[in-house]
C-alpha cells in the first residue's frame, strides 16, 4: 500500500525534491544530510530544506534563489535509473484512462521495465487495489523494485514475478491487465482467462506492425470487444509577454495504445461486420 503521508506536510530527510530556477530549469536531488545538494555551481545545505514546505523559496551559497517542490510524475520518471526505456508520462496518462484504472482495482501488469508504469498503477490502485507484475529479466524487476520502493516507500500491495505472462500467469479474475511487450498477440489467451467478464487488456507498442498482428489477433479469437487503438501527441506552448507560440520541438510518436474488453463465457458468436 502506498502511504498517502509521503506526498503531503513538509519536506523530510531522504526524500526526492526537485528545485526549480528562474528558468524553471529542473533539478532533482534526495534530501540526504550526509551530502551537500550541489546546484550551478552553489550548495544549498540539506537542513536548510529538511522541515520546509512545498514552494518554499530557497537561496544556494551564490545566492541564487530555487523553488522546491516534491517532483511530480513528469518530472521524476524521466530521471528514473534504467535498464530500458520507460514508458513516458505522456503515455501513461492515456493508459490509466484508457484502461479505466480505478481504486481497488486488480491489475496485472508485463513488461515492468524500470517501474515507470508500476508507480503510476499504485497510486491509482490505492490502499485495496493490487498490482502484480510479470517481468522475464531479473535485472529489470530488481531495478523497478528499487525505484517504486525508493520513491514510494515500502509498497504492501505489489508483487512482482519472474516469468513469461504467458505461461506463467497465476492470477484469475482481474480487472485490467496492461502488458508493455514485443508480441502481446502471444498473451490473449491467458489475458482471457485471467480478466473477469468486461475486463479490460491494454497493450502499448512502438510500431504499426505490431498493432496490426495484435488487433488481427484479438479479432480472429472473437473473445474481445471494444478493439480500438489511438496514439498521443504532445506539443507545449511558449508564452511570454506578447508572444505566444508552440514550442520548436514536441514529444510526438512514442507508442500506440490498443485496448479490447473480454467478453463472457460463451459470448464469442456475435456476428461481426465483414
Amino acid at each position: 500500500m502506498v502511504n498517502p503521508a509521503k506526498f503531503k506536510g513538509t519536506l523530510r530527510e531522504d526524500e526526492s525534491v526537485v528545485f526549480l530556477d528562474r528558468k524553471d530549469r529542473e533539478y532533482l536531488f534526495r534530501l540526504d544530510r550526509s551530502r551537500p545538494l550541489l546546484i550551478r555551481g552553489g550548495k544549498i545545505p540539506v537542513d536548510e530544506v529538511i522541515g520546509r514546505h512545498e514552494g518554499s523559496l530557497v537561496r544556494s551559497s551564490l545566492n541564487e534563489p530555487f523553488l522546491v517542490f516534491r517532483p511530480t510524475l513528469p518530472q521524476l520518471i524521466p530521471n528514473f535509473p534504467r535498464n530500458a526505456q520507460v514508458i513516458y508520462p505522456k503515455d501513461i496518462g492515456p493508459i490509466l484512462v484508457w484502461a479505466d484504472v480505478f481504486s481497488g482495482a486488480h491489475i496485472v501488469e508485463a513488461g515492468v521495465g524500470a517501474g515507470a508504469l508500476s508507480m503510476a498503477l499504485l497510486r491509482a490502485v490505492g490502499a485495496d487495489g493490487r498490482l502484480f507484475s510479470y517481468e522475464i529479466r531479473p535485472d529489470f524487476a530488481e531495478l523497478a523494485r528499487r525505484n517504486v520502493t525508493k520513491y514510494l516507500g515500502p509498497v504492501t500491495n505489489w508483487t512482482v514475478h519472474i516469468g513469461d505472462v504467458a505461461g506463467e500467469l497465476k492470477e484469475t479474475d482481474i480487472d485490467r491487465m496492461i502488458l508493455d511487450l514485443p508480441e502481446p498477440w502471444q498473451v490473449i489467451d491467458a489475458a482471457w482467462k485471467a480478466l473477469r467478464p468486461g475486463g479490460i487488456l491494454l497493450s502499448y507498442l512502438p510500431t504499426v506492425l505490431q498493432v496490426k498482428s495484435l488487433v488481427d489477433a484479438l479479432r480472429q479469437d472473437n473473445r474481445f470487444a471494444c478493439v480500438e487503438t489511438m496514439e498521443t501527441l504532445m506539443r507545449f506552448w511558449h508564452i511570454k509577454g506578447m508572444s505566444a507560440r508552440p514550442q520548436h520541438r514536441m514529444v510526438a510518436h512514442t507508442g500506440f495504445l490498443t485496448s479490447a474488453r473480454r467478453l463472457a463465457d460463451g459470448q464469442n458468436d456475435m456476428p461481426r461486420a465483414p
